[in-house]
């Protein structure tokens, strides 16, 4: 494949792996929380660091689960304590982000590792790090990763669809009937913690914000049926991606930032335009029915 074929390619699988997780937060009205552990999940990557002196890999993916589980944890223990939700994100997406911040300054001269790195990414310089095994490359390294959480977060939605879907609606019924529904939620913050390690290195936590959250909520302005939602966010996403590469190439500007300009375009086209819920579209289907309603 060629260079600019891998960095579509990269992009497209940020788009579908964060827009198909991050529409069920959408759902759940979680989406401050994505934004959370998007950002907190840079304090697992300096930690694995420390840990493995890597930061490739499962090790990184694993201690980017760990943080991501401990934001939702720790979310949830705040706000039991009577701190309000919107508060208890705030203080514990500060807190940990900033932490990751200042142990960055132990290792920046060891790794290519940068508060500006992990806020932007670059992912022009994808095509560079490959998989390399017996001196045959195998690709971009962030290809392979970003294939992998995908593939695992499909099959975890597969295997707990119904799970996931009855405590997206009522937890409560969920509950009675005994569904395990606070470690469906944990389950959902791994794969969101995944999702964003998988995509933090490549494009940074600003485009990984916006492909947890638009494509989901676009997706929701176009259907009422959660599979189809699902899939709907998917494709937004990969929709996402390859306009903001074309609009980064004519305007030779940020890859990334065009990518999450993108999401918000395709966002505001249905907004104004949805066939149920679009601005545009029911003032012209009451204008419409209100000349039937004079005419008759």
């Amino acid at each position: 494949m060629t260079y600019t074929m891998w960095i579509i390619l990269t992009g497209c699988l940020v788009g579908v792996t964060c827009g198909v997780t991050g529409s069920i937060l959408v759902l759940r009205k979680m989406s401050m929380i994505a934004d959370a552990i998007s950002h907190t999940v840079l304090l697992g990557i300096v930690g694995a660091f420390f840990v493995t002196q890597s930061l490739n890999g499962v090790p990184m993916l694993i201690g980017a689960g760990i943080v991501g589980i401990l934001t939702a944890l720790f979310v949830e223990m705040l706000h039991s304590s009577g701190v309000q939700s919107d508060a208890a994100i705030g203080i514990v997406f500060t807190s940990l982000f900033a932490l990751g911040v200042v142990l960055i300054s132990f290792i920046g001269d060891q790794v290519h590792l940068d508060v500006q790195h992990a806020l932007m990414g670059e992912i022009a310089f994808v095509p560079w790090d490959t998989l390399t095994i017996n001196g045959v490359s195998y690709g971009p390294v962030a290809v392979w990763m970003l294939g992998a959480v995908l593939i695992i977060n499909l099959l975890l939605i597969i295997l707990f669809y119904k799970e996931i879907k009855m405590s997206t609606f009522d937890a409560q019924f969920a509950t009675l009937i005994g569904v395990p529904v606070v470690l469906i939620h944990y389950l959902l913050m791994t794969m969101v913690s995944l999702s964003t390690v998988a995509s933090f290195d490549s494009v940074g936590a600003i485009l990984v914000v916006a492909m947890l959250i638009v494509p989901g909520a676009t997706a929701y302005l176009l259907t009422d049926r959660f599979l189809v939602l699902l899939i709907l966010s998917g494709v937004i996403g990969i929709l996402s991606a390859l306009m903001g590469y074309w609009f980064a190439v004519q305007l030779n500007v940020s890859i990334a930032g065009s990518m999450a300009v993108a999401t918000g375009v395709l966002f505001l086209a249905a907004f104004l335009f949805s066939p149920k819920q679009g601005v545009i579209t029911r003032k012209f289907r009451n204008s419409k029915e209100e000349t039937i309603q004079q005419s008759a």
